[in-house]
């Protein structure tokens, strides 16, 4: 399926973080795993994401666990699930929002410092050294809160997909559970065979169940 956005787009180009956008569309969509140079050809296609651009945008998601990776024999593959992007990205803007509310104190006290310092003297090494803390900090918070942001901006309409691709995997799984018990029950009857000896054929763990 052709994203139809890319014509609409192509002559501002597009954002890194709608590039991270596009690129997790496309890993939820297709379910699959992908090596680079496949990302390479479908983007731009599909999402209107440059192929140069690709590992740049691939990497980031990496970085930020939004997408995994992993090394087999000489290749290595991409992937990602939705249930595990909404779950980091949630994680991330908590972890932030704290961040930037500590930020905040902290530049609070220090002006509250540099008052006190400045109180009775234009002039000191005192109040020279906490000007110069204060602008460091201010210079921190600004930093976090401009990726807090980044966070923010991702388009509600995506969580939501994503969310109901959560559902839509979990009710998939549960529905191959069900087939896995309704496999063993018939081999019960038609072998006599015990559950734990299918089990063990068949390398179904103890703990195989429903996912709730």
């Amino acid at each position: 399926l052709v994203n139809f956005d890319y014509f609409q787009s192509k002559k501002r180009g597009l954002s890194l973080e709608e590039k991270r956008t596009r690129m997790l569309e496309l890993f939820f969509e297709r379910k699959e795993f992908f090596l680079l140079k496949e990302l390479e050809k479908i983007a731009p296609k599909e999402k209107g994401i440059t192929s140069m651009s690709v590992k740049e945008v691939v990497q980031s998601l990496v970085d930020d666990n939004l997408v995994d990776t992993d090394k087999i024999g000489t290749s290595v593959y991409f992937w990602a699930y939705p249930s595990k992007a909404i779950h980091t990205r949630q994680q991330k803007l908590t972890q932030l929002t704290e961040q930037v509310n500590e930020c905040e104190k902290k530049i609070a006290s220090t002006t509250k410092l540099l008052k006190q310092a400045g109180s009775g003297r234009e002039q000191s090494d005192e109040r020279n050294l906490i000007l110069e803390e204060l602008t460091q900090k201010e210079k921190l918070c600004k930093e976090l809160e401009q990726e807090l942001e980044r966070y923010r901006e991702c388009d509600p309409e995506v969580l939501e997909n994503l969310q109901k691709e959560t559902l839509m995997s979990k009710e998939g799984t549960n529905r191959w559970t069900d087939n896995v018990f309704t496999i063993k029950s018939w081999c019960e009857r038609k072998f006599g065979l015990e559950k734990k000896m299918i089990d063990k054929s068949f390398g179904i763990p103890e703990d195989f169940d429903y996912v709730e």
